[in-house]
């Protein structure tokens, strides 16, 4: 299957496919080896999303790796800032795209040209919105603990209860299914699937039961 029909499946069942998985695993990555050792781990505990930052080392060599090695899982990016990063980020084999921001030229390229699930970053209810009707995949609610988490995703249920937020910048183990009752689709968890004191140690064994844990909790949620 070629990459832009792999793209095309996923933008039709992006919905489906959070609903069914629930977490993302960002990975930001100072060296090729930490990224991939990173990403198996979580895999191996259950994770299928797996979002690359691009200001990881290498990111484009990363994510085409991954695609090889983890052919179960959809292998993403993150931090897209503009649209030539975009285009490389596709390239390199990336089948859905995180910003932290909203940049019309972006959605309007990853929907219409490369036919990929955009999530462009938000946090007013403005900015959503505009998100949203720019023609976003789900919007991107960060940084989520800055405006008081799980409570601020419930506060934008009634006005906005039509739009997929997903949540990232705060989430974490222990509010990650707080994150879903509250009205979220999906939650995007970095820092505490990947604590610093096991990256260091490089014990990929507790991460990898991390990501049971988290997944154990998360994909039978209602």
């Amino acid at each position: 299957m070629s990459r832009l029909n792999t793209s095309l499946n996923l933008i039709n069942s992006w919905s489906e496919v959070l609903t069914l998985h629930r977490a993302i695993a960002v990975i930001r990555s100072p060296n090729q080896e930490m990224g991939l050792a990173m990403a198996q781990a979580v895999a191996n505990g259950g994770i299928r999303l797996v979002e690359i930052t691009w200001n990881s080392d290498q990111p484009e060599k990363l994510i085409a790796e991954l695609r090889v090695r983890l052919p179960y899982c959809y292998i993403g990016v993150g931090t897209i800032l503009n649209p030539e990063q975009l285009q490389d980020a596709i390239a390199s084999g990336a089948q859905f795209v995180f910003c932290p921001h909203y940049n019309p030229a972006i959605v309007a390229a990853a929907v219409e040209h490369y036919q990929v699930p955009i999530v462009p970053g938000a946090l007013s209810p403005t900015e959503i919105i505009n998100a949203w009707q720019g023609g976003a995949s789900a919007v991107k609610v960060f940084p989520i603990e800055t405006v008081g988490g799980a409570n601020y995703i419930k506060c934008l249920q009634a006005p906005l209860g039509h739009i997929p937020l997903i949540p990232t910048g705060g989430v974490k183990m222990d509010n990650a299914k707080e994150m879903l009752s509250a009205g979220a689709l999906a939650v995007g968890l970095s820092s505490s699937l990947f604590p610093k004191s096991l990256l260091v140690t490089r014990n990929w064994r507790e991460i990898t039961h991390r990501a049971q844990i988290l997944c154990s909790e998360l994909f039978n949620f209602p």
